[in-house]
């Protein structure tokens, strides 16, 4: 059979080697014990009952295909290297090696016992705090405050960010603004926006310890705890110099409409890594697998590949605890709407999307 190597086991690739296991000899390269499911990862921070459907083993999720628990060194077209001495050789490759971003919304560990302790440790040392600094006011920091004030009315909660407002760095409604915001200012939420922290905290995200910081206009901060929700960066270090041709200053990789790497015809790439213009989610690296899976079973069985991607308006789901938040929908036959908690709740907010995860992972 056709051997396909994916690269990566988060939500895109977990899917595309899922999908592609009756057809082709599949292996999942990904150096991790367990899927991380971070849309659940800030929901654990407060709440422990949800520490089981952040973290679920590969064990059960292909039936023919392998999991080679290994980092990829180096990779080109056609070969990946996992070692000096062990490599594997594919006929069709997939890269969803997905971005880095700051505990706890991701987790730096392999070992999921390690990242669980992580996790309880941060939790001990969060029902000490009398505030939290949260640096960043896009979708994770706001969804963070969300999640620390449902659980925790009486924390007080202060959110910076340079701009001049939350969610600027997307395509987003300023009624989506205006919901959130609004939302979180009702629970006491503080808001420094249009200046940037002048140094960093000196202690680490999840630790308490008390400290005092100010930003560049001279207002200060003081709390017991603060978290990173800034600084993503794709994880493209490892492509040879045939797939850096591709990669773009920012680390990403050029890709076709077939999401196939540019220049390359049996090249793939899914999720955070592709320039595609869209926000990086798990729900958009769930749509390039489906469309990676169609063409390579095209190109298996002899056809040219048919299935093309083409970015949707920009959309967002935005839970703030289990009751709260607000929603960028798209509209039947075109445009968009902003709704509010009861609508954002019922499709994330009480489950966030933790049922599906455990289907595609054989744990349902």
């Amino acid at each position: 059979m056709a051997r396909v190597v994916v690269v990566g086991g988060g939500y895109g690739g977990a899917s595309v080697a899922k999908r592609l296991d009756d057809v082709a000899d599949v292996v999942l390269v990904e150096p991790k014990d367990a899927f991380v499911h971070s849309s659940a990862a800030l929901r654990a921070v407060v709440d422990p009952a949800w520490q089981d459907r952040v973290f679920y083993p590969y064990d059960q999720l292909l039936t023919r295909g392998r999991v080679v628990r290994d980092w990829a060194r180096r990779v080109s077209p056609t070969r990946v290297d996992l070692s000096p001495y062990e490599s594997v050789r594919p006929d069709y490759l997939v890269l969803a090696t997905g971005t880095a971003y700051p505990f706890p919304a991701k987790f730096l560990e392999d070992e999921s016992a390690v990242a669980v302790a992580r996790l309880q440790r941060l939790r001990d040392d969060l029902a000490r705090c009398e505030r939290v600094l949260v640096v960043g006011g896009g979708p994770v920091g706001l969804e963070l405050a969300g999640e620390l004030t449902s659980a925790f009315p009486d924390l007080a909660v202060t959110v910076v960010d340079e701009a001049e407002d939350v969610l600027t760095a997307g395509d987003f409604l300023p009624e989506l603004r205006t919901a959130v915001r609004g939302q979180l200012a009702e629970r006491g939420v503080d808001f420094l926006t249009g200046a940037r922290l002048a140094y960093l905290p000196p202690i680490d995200v999840g630790t308490y310890e008390p400290f005092t910081v100010e930003t560049t206009d001279r207002s200060q901060v003081r709390a017991q705890m603060w978290f990173r929700c800034f600084g993503s960066r794709p994880q493209t270090g490892y492509v040879d110099e045939d797939l850096a041709a591709a990669r773009r200053p920012d680390g990403r990789l050029r890709v076709t409409e077939y999401l196939t790497v540019v220049g390359q015809d049996t090249v793939f790439a899914v999720g955070d890594i592709t320039d595609v213009p869209e926000s990086k989610r798990a729900s958009a690296a769930a749509e390039h697998a489906l469309v990676v899976a169609q063409n390579i079973t095209d190109l298996i069985a002899g056809r040219r590949p048919s299935a093309r991607y083409r970015a949707a308006d920009e959309r967002i789901v935005l839970p703030l605890g289990p009751q709260g938040g607000a929603s960028q929908l798209g509209v039947p036959g075109g445009g968009r709407e902003v709704v509010g908690p009861e609508q954002t709740s019922q499709i994330k907010g009480a489950d966030l999307f933790s049922t599906a995860v455990a289907e595609l992972f054989g744990r349902a």
